[in-house]
């Protein structure tokens, strides 16, 4: 295991005590952009990568080609797949073909309770495909498109049920930026800092605690991919209670301090706000169960609560844009 170097609050995402993985997209985040004409044509139809710098949220797709996407991954062809190697949750990497459209994509089917930094966590295919479409529903597009698929992993004949997630093509990840010591353009400074905490006001939502460095990818043109949500949406009860960030959050720097929120997309804020059990229900299926749903719901107030004591503290104009 890797083990991160000293954090300053504003400038990592998530606790130096935290242990990278290897493994999963971001094992490979560094791969060449895809030259296929086929998906050039995609691109062409309709999946449009908008960098949105204004709105401080870097988005994957346009909500309309993220459908697209999700038909794909559920009728193409699986003409090759392979193992990736060393994820924790043993995931392939399966090629997929429909006409002249050619694109990969990541398969796991893990669902089992495992040791996760000396506690035990849940870990599940089902949370992937529920952290995408909760995602879609608040409109933060930072998750690539996942479904619901079988695949028989060689060199078995059976076909179990899984997550197939949209291959992400990336520069790099965090971690490769903190080893190689990559600063973010100047132009993109307060961009990238907004960024660092809008992913973990998601992760407060999700309680997704397995945030690693490795798992938050960055395109050519800067922006922010989240990968790997397997063990979000933990259903212990203190995940109810306390949030993963902030000012009483449950992951610290070195030196006690909290890593805190600090900026929140209002749009984004507002949608959170705006989430009850039945509207979740409606759009995660039945990939969350009962408490994992009246989890996600305490947590909105939590971070309502928040949200409110930052404003208190430091005005609007300090914290939403």
């Amino acid at each position: 295991m890797i083990r991160a170097g000293r954090a300053e609050e504003g400038a990592n995402l998530i606790s130096p005590k935290n242990r990278f993985k290897l493994g999963g997209q971001g094992k490979e985040s560094a791969m060449r952009l895809s030259r296929n004409s086929a998906f050039l044509t995609l691109v062409c139809l309709g999946l449009v990568l908008i960098a949105c710098a204004a709105a401080g949220t870097a988005q994957f797709q346009a909500a309309s080609s993220s459908d697209n996407w999700e038909e794909f991954l559920l009728t193409a062809e699986i003409v090759a797949s392979r193992p990736i190697g060393e994820g924790v949750t043993k995931p392939w990497r399966l090629t997929l073909q429909k006409g002249d459209v050619k694109h990969d994509a990541a398969w796991k089917n893990v669902d089992e309770t495992v040791e996760n930094r000396g506690e035990w966590a849940l870990d599940s295919w089902k949370s992937e495909i529920a952290a995408y479409r909760l995602d879609k529903l608040i409109g933060l597009n930072l998750v690539p498109p996942c479904v619901e698929r079988e695949f028989a992993p060689p060199p078995s004949t059976r076909k179990r049920k899984g997550a197939l997630s949209y291959w992400t093509e990336s520069r790099m990840n965090y971690l490769k930026m903190q080893e190689e010591k990559i600063e973010f353009p100047p132009e993109r400074a307060v961009d990238a800092d907004r960024m660092k905490a809008l992913v973990r006001l998601w992760d407060c939502l999700l309680a997704n605690a397995d945030r690693t460095q490795q798992n938050i990818l960055l395109t050519a043109d800067w922006r922010t991919i989240l990968i790997d949500h397997s063990r979000a949406f933990q259903p212990d009860a203190v995940y109810a209670k306390q949030l993963i960030f902030g000012t009483n959050g449950m992951q610290k720097l070195e030196d006690g301090r909290p890593f805190l929120i600090r900026f929140v997309p209002r749009a984004v804020y507002d949608r959170i706000l705006a989430l009850d059990a039945k509207k979740i229900r409606d759009a995660v299926g039945d990939y969350l169960s009962d408490k994992q749903i009246k989890g996600i719901v305490a947590r909105v107030a939590l971070i309502r609560k928040e949200i409110e004591a930052m404003v208190a503290q430091d005005g609007e104009s300090k914290v939403f844009y």
